[in-house]
């Protein structure tokens, strides 16, 4: 028996775990209390992954459909070359841009996943990677992109030295943090207000963290009537940061006209906040000595949702409080991954738009719900063929029942994953992905979001069960078969042609023609701002280093202040507060049309603190009889309608209705409805999560170009107007 420290890649927290190991089977896991950031702390859902790791429905060994639709096991060898074959035919016919990718969750949590995807679709020409981010952060990237010049440049709340943390359409207690990585964030926000600060969530649900602390409740989607009425009272009133607005930022007087418009009395009207508090709440942000505006999911979800998280980071702006010490601070990864990604030109945004619809790619991605039209609509770069891996889009994205049928009509459809999920019964092949557990990582996306900047690297734990590959094996496999080269040329835009970038790409030559990702890792350590430049710099860093600290090493005790200049890549160096799309925005929202009156009440979704996303559902927890999807309804709404606690409810759009039992609750403001996604399981190769039942609320989103956002393709899953009924009184 032994044990391995080492850490989950379930989201963004990364904390630290300890495995118990004994004959190559994981028969432990628990957090680790050694741990220097998490220190002991885990939520359920890294304590869950044991039941993951071991479950018997995973898929251990590649599959093939037969012809009467069932799969039959096939060895690696077949599999690779048959779907190498039916590739390089699909190419011969159609070109390398018929041939896409949908990457799950998982990818954005593995070193190497995403990376060997977006060579493997740039090797092809293809343009068809998707990804969950339009149901998730695309939004946000594009705020970024629009403000600070790159996508990729987040700015996370100092929480540490903080006054005020304004929290939007985040659940941190639950979700645990995203795009922010802090671990127990509970005890964050516990130490401001003990420390005299506040903490104030602003959500439709009056959330677990809500409950915890103060709550502002918002109609849903309407956030950016709130956030720009705050600005107006700060711009009327006198409250902003003239000398940090001249000092930081361009193109002020577009936003000031705009907030001019937005004055507290009209956005109550859309955001359901009184004027009242809207007036204390912008003046108490704007005189607290620090404060931070954060916003997640929530926030990013809704009809204005680029607007909403380009005004959460103005109102830090135009306060004066960012790029400052208690307000929102830049990342300090140890690979400087802002500045790798726009040197090698990957911080895209719009530099070519989805065939179908006429959308912006982000950072080289385009909307998921766009795939069954892309698989559907005839011409150059129609969809033929599409690879899965670690995830289930026809779960997960809005409009599934489209997707599903359309994936019917592919030449060719590929699942990479742990379990046969409701998409890859669909596939004509599925193979089997090792789990996080059974592979080595250092989560690089995840190094900029630290509040305590660190860097942890850990070996694979236990041997893959079963014939389970890591996920980049088999795409560097399924490459070769289409005969791409070595990502030599991946390197060089990563290291870069200096000194270093020389030096680096020497150590490619032992390779023996196969560039790994822990290589890769190591080259990127090396030459970033603590690596040991190759032996010049004693103490720096190197996977070898940190080998010898497997529990992983603090770089420093905060995020440094006062690096704006180089975090920010317009012109000049300084945020930009207008644009076309910004302007274009803001007059949007100023003229949005009033609530239809046939769906008058407005759907939220919600998480749970027991399981992640849709591919978490085959664990034990959900075989708890208490554990139900239930339709969060407010009781005045109920009344209308005749509905009772745990009667069932129909909720209904344009797309067509599914039914949930209520539970009717104050939690949510009125007119506001909230269901849980992922539920719906059905026909799938997992029978936890067959048998727990539910409705896939995607079946009832919108999902056509039409329906989002034009300035970043999201998918709108937040405030997405509805009609309900109580199906009970119906059948009286």
């Amino acid at each position: 028996m032994s044990e391995h420290a080492t850490f989950c890649r379930i989201c963004e927290p990364t904390c630290g775990m300890v495995a118990t190991v004994e004959d190559d089977r994981l028969i432990q896991i628990r957090p680790d209390k050694d741990h220097p950031i998490t220190a002991g702390f885990s939520c359920p859902k890294g304590l869950e992954f044991l039941h993951v790791q071991n479950d018997d429905d995973r898929v251990l060994h590649p599959l093939r459909r037969r012809p009467d639709g069932e799969f039959e096991q096939i060895s690696w060898e077949t599999a690779l070359r048959e779907i190498g074959a039916r590739l390089r035919e699909i190419r011969s016919r159609h070109g390398g841009g018929s041939i896409g990718w949908y990457g799950g969750n998982p990818t954005a949590f593995s070193h190497s996943h995403a990376l060997w995807l977006g060579w493997f679709l740039r090797g092809l020409g293809s343009r068809h990677l998707y990804t969950p981010n339009t149901q998730d952060t695309s939004s946000r990237f594009v705020a970024s992109a629009l403000l600070y010049g790159s996508p990729v440049v987040v700015p996370v709340p100092d929480l540490e030295r903080t006054d005020f943390a304004l929290l939007i359409g985040t659940n941190p207690l639950v979700s645990r943090g995203s795009l922010i990585s802090a671990g127990n964030l509970r005890e964050r926000f516990t130490e401001i207000v003990a420390r005299g600060g506040r903490v104030v969530v602003v959500d439709p649900r009056r959330t677990e963290t809500a409950r915890a602390f103060e709550h502002v409740g918002v109609r849903p989607d309407g956030d950016a009537w709130l956030l720009l009425a705050m600005l107006n009272v700060i711009f009327a009133e006198g409250l902003a940061d003239e000398a940090a607005i001249a000092a930081q930022t361009t193109g002020i007087d577009a936003l000031r006209v705009a907030a001019e418009q937005c004055p507290p009395d009209l956005a109550e009207q859309r955001c359901g906040v009184p004027a009242a508090d809207i007036r204390t709440l912008a003046r108490d942000f704007a005189t607290a000595r620090t404060a931070a505006a954060h916003g997640r999911t929530g926030a990013c979800l809704g009809a204005h949702a680029t607007l909403v998280n380009v005004l959460i980071d103005a109102l830090t702006i135009v306060t004066g409080n960012l790029d400052r010490e208690g307000g929102l601070l830049f990342g300090r990864g140890t690979i400087d991954l802002t500045r790798i990604a726009h040197l090698a030109g990957i911080d895209t945004y719009d530099t070519y738009r989805s065939r179908v619809g006429d959308l912006p790619e982000v950072i080289g991605q385009l909307p998921a719900p766009l795939m069954a039209a892309e698989i559907e609509t005839p011409g150059k770069g129609q969809l033929r063929a599409l690879i899965v891996s670690a995830g289930n889009p026809v779960l997960s994205v809005p409009g599934s029942t489209g997707l599903e049928r359309a994936l019917g009509k592919l030449d060719l459809q590929v699942g990479i994953d742990l379990y046969l999920n409701e998409t890859h019964r669909h596939a004509d092949y599925v193979l089997p992905a090792a789990t996080f557990l059974e592979r080595d990582d250092l989560v690089v996306a995840a190094l900029d979001f630290h509040l305590k900047p660190f860097v942890q690297w850990t070996e694979a734990v236990v041997p893959p069960r079963g014939e389970a590959r890591p996920d980049w094996e088999i795409i560097d496999d399924l490459g070769r078969e289409l005969g791409f080269a070595v990502v030599t040329g991946l390197a060089t835009k990563l290291v870069g042609t200096g000194r270093m970038g020389r030096l680096a790409l020497r150590a490619l030559a032992p390779a023996a023609g196969r560039v790994t990702p822990a290589l890769l890792i190591d080259l990127l350590l090396r030459t970033g701002r603590d690596g040991d430049r190759f032996g010049l710099r004693r103490g720096g860093l190197s996977i070898a280093k940190l080998k010898k600290h497997p529990r992983g090493i603090v770089l420093a005790e905060h995020l440094e202040a006062g690096v704006l200049r180089r975090k920010v890549f317009h012109r000049g160096h300084k945020v930009r507060l207008d644009g076309d799309v910004i302007e274009r925005e803001l007059a949007r929202l100023l003229d949005a049309p009033p609530p239809d009156a046939d769906y008058p009440l407005l759907l939220i979704g919600r998480r749970d603190v027991r399981s992640h996303n849709s591919w978490m559902h085959n664990t034990p927890k959900h075989r708890d009889p208490d554990r139900r999807q239930l339709a969060m309804v407010h009781p005045k709404d109920a009344a209308e309608i005749g509905l009772s606690d745990g009667d069932p409810v129909r909720v209904s759009t344009p797309q067509g209705s599914i039914e949930v039992p209520a539970r009717v609750t104050d939690e949510v403001v009125q007119g506001c409805i909230a269901v849980p996604h992922g539920w719906g399981h059905r026909d799938a190769g997992w029978q936890i999560a067959n048998a727990a039942g539910g409705a896939n609320v995607n079946e009832v989103l919108p999902a056509e170009p039409a329906d989002l956002e034009r300035a970043s393709g999201m998918a709108r899953l937040n405030g997405v107007p509805v009609r309900i009924e109580a199906v009970v009184t119906a059948a009286r």
